[in-house]
């Protein structure tokens, strides 16, 4: 996995999410309740306060939860909710330590199909059912991680020329439709809500 990803539209952290399977399922984690770049410039930054050029499973794991905590918390801090986010990482570090050895690439390198892609990502600690979709999305899209049925298992995330996710954003112009297209996801489901309200 060496390629260059765009979602933290930060050159540095974007190079790490590239080339770390771990770093990209980390961000992936962390994007909820804050905008997207923050989520997935999370990961550089943790390795930079580890004092480290990448993340690793097995340090994360072991690492004292009150430390770990307070190292997210530092300002900025890597999330809004720091604290339950640095135990959420710590999950999902000892899920791949004890399943796949610390290797986060191991949860798609020997994969056969899409479905069974889906299942083992919905596995991690921290990745529901949509998230793990759209992280299957942004493997068959960028990262060349493509079993066959990828696009079907995706749901509607896999879909060619679609802007619905990170999976989509490949520069600035990607990242405004993706953004445009949440935007009316949320006034719809706005919409649908008072309707049903009245």
């Amino acid at each position: 996995m060496d390629v260059t990803l765009h979602l933290a539209q930060d050159p540095a952290a974007d190079e790490l999410l590239g080339r770390s399977p771990l770093a990209a399922l980390v961000g992936m984690l962390l994007d909820q309740q804050v905008p997207m770049e923050w989520a997935f410039a999370g990961p550089r930054t943790i390795a930079d306060r580890l004092g480290a050029d990448d993340l690793d499973a097995h340090e994360i794991a072991a690492y004292d939860p009150e430390a770990f905590a307070a190292l997210l918390s530092a300002k900025p801090a890597v999330h809004r909710y720091p604290g339950s986010m640095a135990k959420r990482v710590q999950q999902l570090c000892r899920f791949l330590v004890e399943h796949y050895d610390g290797d986060a690439a191991a949860v798609w390198t020997d994969v056969a199909t899409g479905k069974e892609l889906l299942a083992r990502l919905g596995d991690l600690p921290g990745f529901g059912k949509q998230k793990a979709q759209i992280f299957l999305a942004l493997l068959g899209k960028q990262l060349g991680v493509r079993p066959k049925g990828w696009r079907e298992a995706a749901g509607a995330y896999g879909e060619a020329k679609a802007y619905r996710s990170v999976a989509d954003i490949t520069g600035p112009e990607s990242l405004t439709k993706v953004r445009a297209h949440k935007q009316e996801m949320k006034a719809a489901a706005k919409a649908a809500k008072a309707a049903s309200a009245g």
